[in-house]
């Protein structure tokens, strides 16, 4: 290196600091890349949502022959979903507390892959329990971080990615629920009708993998930094808001269970074939697609959520007072409103992430509404049968129905008008 010239004469000496290159930008994620490789994680996420229970409604009289289930043992299995989507559900915030939301994701897909897996291999009914209460643990954490990660890394687009994850939610519920019964013929068993969604659940972990491992590494980089602040520990239960949401999406998760569940019997009852009340019933889950797409947007740009609520009840209401009226009247008219009042799935899923400033707050939000309101739902389709056994017709059960949507719209005023959780926990 070439020393500096000498100092002239006279001139007064100054220690110069060392020449320090400017300090490199951090470099920013790509919204092309990060974003899409999220997105697309998600997506693959909610096409699985649903995938393991309705490929089981579908053959499930299939897998009571297979393996010897009792009637108790049956309803159970029926039961399952909504047990564990409550139980394990309220469980997530802590995970998410501890562990990145893409390792959590991680480890749910892998759940749900392996539970789906062995629940296929086993000749044992207690196995096949145990084994599809491990996959629909995984479906249930990750109901619950979805909206979360809507609110982390698409704030300013949350209706419109979260209209995309319920189509995706949908769109896998009725694949399933379709193509259930036609694989396990093509393959000679039910086992194959249950197990190829394994595959999918697989496909979905491949997402996140480099995002966990970014969420590690950025991890270590704090640890070995600075101390990361404290969190504020968020309780929607003790929130007026909170037990809004959770009636709400109870109320319409009983409803659309009900629906699952009942729909089809109604229109045998009314005198049509099976194939044509099947049709109808998968009629609700199609029409629901391009209503899962919407709604969520519309709810985005609304300031309040009051027509909103009011226009999905009202289709509600006249559904449920034609099925009881004229069930073999226009019945496209019952299903096409049935699919429309549906929409309150993707409205609350889309409200979640619009109540919360934070995404400790949308995974509280989230976690308490979701587990609070799948208690609320489990009661429906055995309410509903309850009350059609004793009655011997439908009048009773939709009054039920109506009884339920009317609760749900009362909630639905509560959570119209624009407020956060955090301001109330």
């Amino acid at each position: 290196m070439t020393p500096p010239p000498p100092t002239p004469a006279g001139t007064p000496t100054t220690t110069a600091a060392p020449a320090i290159p400017p300090a490199r930008p951090a470099r920013p994620v790509h919204p092309a890349t990060g974003g899409a490789l999220v997105l697309v994680g998600m997506l693959l996420v909610a096409v699985n949502l649903r995938a393991a229970v309705t490929s089981l409604g579908a053959l499930l009289d299939e897998v009571r022959d297979g393996l010897g289930l009792s009637g108790a043992m049956a309803g159970l299995v029926t039961t399952l979903p909504t047990i564990a989507f409550a139980g394990v559900g309220a469980l997530t915030p802590w995970l998410v507390r501890r562990f990145a939301p893409a390792r959590v994701l991680v480890v749910a897909m892998l759940a749900l892959a392996a539970g789906q897996v062995l629940r296929v291999v086993t000749d044992s009914a207690l196995v096949f329990v145990l084994t599809s209460a491990l996959a629909l643990a995984g479906i249930a954490v990750a109901n619950i971080l979805l909206p979360m990660l809507v609110k982390q890394h698409f704030p300013g687009r949350t209706g419109l990615v979260t209209g995309a994850y319920t189509m995706a939610l949908t769109v896998g519920t009725t694949v399933a629920a379709a193509s259930a019964v036609p694989v396990a013929h093509a393959f000679g068993s039910w086992r194959a009708g249950l197990g190829v969604w394994a595959g999918l659940a697989a496909l979905a972990v491949l997402p996140w993998v480099p995002l966990a491992l970014r969420a590690r590494a950025a991890a270590r980089r704090v640890t070995t930094t600075a101390a990361a602040p404290p969190r504020i520990r968020i309780r929607p239960g003790r929130t007026r808001l909170g037990w809004a949401m959770a009636v709400y999406f109870g109320a319409q998760s009983l409803s659309g269970y009900a629906i699952m569940g009942w729909l089809a019997q109604l229109f045998r009852d009314a005198g049509y074939r099976p194939e044509t009340a099947g049709l109808l019933l998968a009629g609700v889950t199609a029409l629901g697609v391009p209503v899962a797409l919407l709604m969520p947007t519309l709810a985005g740009r609304l300031r309040t959520l009051r027509p909103l609520v009011l226009a999905l009840s009202t289709a509600s209401t006249l559904a449920y007072l034609g099925l009881a009226l004229a069930p073999s009247g226009p019945s496209l008219l019952w299903v096409a409103l049935l699919a429309i009042g549906q929409g309150a799935f993707p409205l609350i899923l889309t409200v979640i992430g619009l109540r919360a400033r934070t995404a400790e707050g949308t995974v509280a939000l989230s976690a308490f509404a979701q587990s609070t309101g799948y208690v609320i739902a489990a009661l429906g389709p055995l309410l509903v049968g309850i009350l059609y056994e004793a009655t011997g017709g439908w009048t009773v059960p939709i009054g039920f129905l109506l009884v339920a949507l009317a609760v749900q719209t009362g909630a639905g005023m509560v959570i119209a008008r624009p407020r956060y959780i955090e301001d109330e926990a």
